[in-house]
């Protein structure tokens, strides 16, 4: 089964709608921050503590800032924004595997990407590695994420929202261009 564009559209929607009506606007970048911090908590018990009146902070400076509320959130992680960014893989998997997993049709790559980058999976890996982390590296940067900025901003008719939105696309068409400068 296949979703409607214009039905998925709607849905996802509805669906930031009620996030910020019931709980608040959609991010996902800063929940990389709380997984790293989960990570290091393990191995370094002192990054995050609590203090006598229960309030987190952390020897790191990042997430001791707003009071500790990202060392918090890592101490416990059981919140809202962790387990959405859990369910989203989730969803994702268990919607994958409703239509039948993934088809050798999705797998292949598009002809532009094989003409100008052959086929070596290596170089693809490489390079959404690479982009990947070059987006979230301006995300948090930025102190937000495109969720967060372009679609919950957007939706909520933020000015910041509608400029992320423009450099987003101001940058990302350039460097798709240079990117694929032979046509597939």
């Amino acid at each position: 089964m296949v979703l409607n564009w214009k039905f998925g559209g709607v849905l996802l929607g509805f669906v930031f709608f009620l996030a910020v009506v019931l709980v608040k606007p959609i991010g996902v970048s800063t929940q990389f921050v709380i997984l790293d911090a989960i990570v290091g908590d393990v191995v370094n018990a002192e990054l995050i503590t609590q203090n006598d009146d229960g309030a987190y902070t952390s020897s790191n400076a990042y997430l001791a800032k707003s009071k500790g509320k990202y060392a918090k959130s890592a101490a416990n992680p059981l919140n809202y924004s962790f387990v959405f960014v859990l369910a989203m893989m989730v969803g994702a998997f268990l919607s994958s595997m409703a239509k039948g997993g993934i088809s050798s049709e999705e797998r292949n790559l598009p002809a532009i990407w094989y003409a100008n980058y052959g086929d070596t999976p290596i170089k693809r890996y490489a390079v959404v590695f690479l982009s990947g982390f070059i987006v979230l590296y301006g995300a948090r940067l930025a102190g937000g994420c495109t969720s967060g900025h372009m679609m919950s901003g957007m939706m909520q008719t933020s000015l910041s929202g509608y400029i992320f939105a423009a450099g987003a696309f101001a940058a990302a068409v350039p460097v798709a261009m240079m990117m694929y400068k032979k046509e597939g």
